[in-house]
């Protein structure tokens, strides 16, 4: 199966660098900008016999549309972002003193469950179990998803490889090409971000 794995565009959160998750923020301008160019420099692969899927957010779909204009798409939200809680829409300048942020990352932050949120290993599990389906039903398809969600499909894809979830993460914008029975992938836009 053919798997296309794309990260949404810059957000005024990743501008900020700040926790977002459940936040259903759109592109930021310099996001939209970023992402035409990308277009514009080619090598955004073919969507055709490709099924088509967001998270639901808003940048995902936004991010869908600059890249390929209106296509029809559908929306599986077990792709969203982790729900980052009591953390979400802050940075770590704000959040540096607070005990549970600091619990949070001085242990095993993908067991360890954010105040009011969702762990890195119980995203993983609700995209895991998304992407099983996909995999069950046998089409291509084409993700236009966040981060975490992609890092987690890549671990479980290519164990072997060793990589955390933040050195599998593709910049903004950026993702991977998967062939799942051959077992390999390449960067889209041809290198990995």
């Amino acid at each position: 199966m053919k798997l296309l794995l794309f990260r949404h565009g810059l957000t005024a959160a990743n501008e900020a660098h700040v926790y977002c998750g459940k936040t259903d923020l759109p592109l930021s301008d310099r996001g939209r900008e970023a992402l035409r160019a990308l277009r514009s420099s080619g090598g955004l692969p073919s969507l055709e016999g490709f099924r088509v899927l967001t998270s639901g957010a808003l940048r995902c779909q936004e991010t869908l549309l600059e890249f390929y204009g209106p296509v029809p798409f559908e929306v599986e939200p077990r792709l969203r972002e982790m729900d980052f809680g009591d953390f979400e829409m802050r940075g770590y300048e704000e959040l540096k003193n607070d005990l549970a942020y600091i619990a949070w990352i001085a242990g095993d932050n993908e067991a360890n469950v954010t105040p009011h949120g969702e762990s890195g290993n119980q995203m993983r599990r609700r995209v895991l179990a998304a992407l099983e389906r996909l995999l069950a039903d046998a089409r291509p398809a084409a993700l236009f998803t966040h981060g975490g969600p992609i890092a987690a499909i890549m671990q479980a894809l290519f164990p072997e490889e060793q990589k955390t979830r933040y050195q599998w993460q593709p910049a903004a914008g950026g993702g991977y090409e998967v062939d799942t029975e051959n077992r390999r992938y390449e960067g889209i836009f041809g290198r990995i971000l």
